[in-house]
This record gives C-alpha cells, sequence and structure tokens, in this order.
C-alpha cells in the first residue's frame, strides 16, 4: 500500500508562507539548479534573515524536514517539500486556466488571483476545475500543470535568446508574475503556440528580430531570455 501524498504542511504556524517559500524553492531550483537565501529572499521580496528563520522550521518539522541545506548548493526540497510544493503548483495553474477560459479574465491579470486562491481551495474543487478544464496539461502561459499524483513533465525548451538565425520553433512558454511583460508579449503576438523563426541577432544587446505571423519583431535580449521556444526546423512562418 502506497503512502498517501502529503499536499500540504501541517504544524506549522503559517501554512500558507511556508507553501510560498517551498514553491519559490522550487521554481529557482528548476530554473537555476540550486535556491540560495538571497535567491529566495529576492523572489519573496522578504528579508535574508527571514528566509533563514523559516528555512529552520521547514528543516526542523518534528513530522519531517521539508528542506535540507547542501553547502555550496543552498537550500533543497525534501520529497516531503517537493509534494506541498507541486501540489500549490497544481492549484495555481488549474486555476489560471480557468480564471482565463472560462471566466474571460485577461492572462496579465491571473497571477495574483491564483497566488491568493491557491492556499484554500479544497482538493474537492481542484479535482472539479481540473475536470471542467478536460484534465489539461499546460497552463494559459504554457507552463505544465503537474498531475493529480504530483507527476509532471519538465519542458524540453529553450530560451529563445540561445537560438541562431536561420533557426525556428514554436514558442511554449512565458513567466506569468509580471503583468506588463505578458502585455507586451500578447502584442509582439509572442504567446504559447506562436510559430517564429529567428532572423538576425545583434552582436551588442543581444536584440533578436524574429518573424512571427506576418510581421517582423524585434526582442530585447533580456526578454528573449525569458520566453521558451521548442525548436523545429520543420516549422514554417
Amino acid at each position: 500500500m502506497t503512502e498517501p501524498i502529503e499536499r500540504r504542511p501541517e504544524g506549522l504556524e503559517d501554512s500558507r508562507a511556508a507553501q510560498d517559500y517551498l514553491k519559490a524553492i522550487y521554481k529557482l531550483q528548476a530554473q537555476a539548479g540550486r535556491a540560495t537565501t538571497l535567491a529566495i529572499a529576492a523572489k519573496l521580496a522578504v528579508k535574508p534573515a527571514s528566509v533563514t528563520a523559516m528555512m529552520k522550521r521547514l528543516a526542523d518539522d518534528p513530522a519531517g524536514a521539508f528542506v535540507t541545506h547542501k553547502p555550496y548548493r543552498g537550500v533543497e526540497l525534501t520529497p516531503r517539500g517537493e509534494a506541498v510544493a507541486l501540489e500549490m503548483l497544481r492549484h495555481h495553474r488549474l486555476l489560471e486556466l480557468f480564471l482565463t477560459r472560462d471566466l474571460g479574465m485577461p492572462w496579465d491579470e491571473v497571477h495574483s488571483e491564483a497566488d491568493r486562491l491557491e492556499h484554500v481551495i479544497s482538493e474537492r474543487l481542484e479535482e472539479l476545475i481540473a475536470a471542467k478544464l478536460g484534465e489539461p496539461l499546460h497552463d494559459p502561459h504554457g507552463s505544465p500543470i503537474p498531475g493529480r499524483d504530483l507527476s509532471i513533465d519538465v519542458p524540453d525548451d529553450v530560451p529563445l535568446s540561445s537560438m541562431a538565425p536561420g533557426e525556428e520553433g514554436i514558442v511554449s512558454r512565458v513567466p506569468d508574475g509580471d503583468p506588463a511583460l505578458l502585455q507586451y508579449l500578447r502584442q509582439l503576438s509572442l504567446i504559447p503556440g506562436a510559430r517564429i523563426a529567428v532572423e538576425s541577432v545583434a552582436p551588442f544587446g543581444h536584440v533578436v528580430t524574429i518573424r512571427v505571423g506576418r510581421g517582423t519583431r524585434a526582442v530585447g535580449g533580456e526578454v528573449a531570455q525569458q520566453v521558451r521556444v521548442n525548436p523545429a526546423t520543420e516549422v514554417r512562418v
């Protein structure tokens, strides 16, 4: 008999804060390979001392550690901590898709709303939303939605900034936390599913000129680093 998945930390004074920390650590590990105290503090807009205090609580939880500290690698999630992080991601991404697809909320507004709701919806409501949406695999920004068993497919995509002139592909995902950036990406037609072809890359500033749809767009280097693409030589735009 398999052990039930523990989806939310029990026994902590502020489980919502713990969930936010665990989700932030998961994202940093996925993006940068590690989660340092300073990186966690920057992501959550808190002081490093607050991160240190929370990490001690998460590491010393009587029921089992949610995190461990690795020298030179920062904080790492235990299987218990990862399960909580993935559950929060599942809630968050299902909510984002529900808010955009069924309630008509713009994709640049749903992140903050989902941040508030992800902590309070029940498992029953989570399953009803998933069923209503047809058990979706991706949120409106292209990020994978963890399954009911908390498994998740790691996208095999690359940043637009790494592509060379002549390469083509399909936009797979974009960051969801910056409304102004999302509005800008929509203006550029850089949304998940958009077919693009790289025409040139500037030697300074790394501005990427692409063809998307019937137009040509110049994408700044910082933005190009955040847009993920599935390269595909057979794509024609």
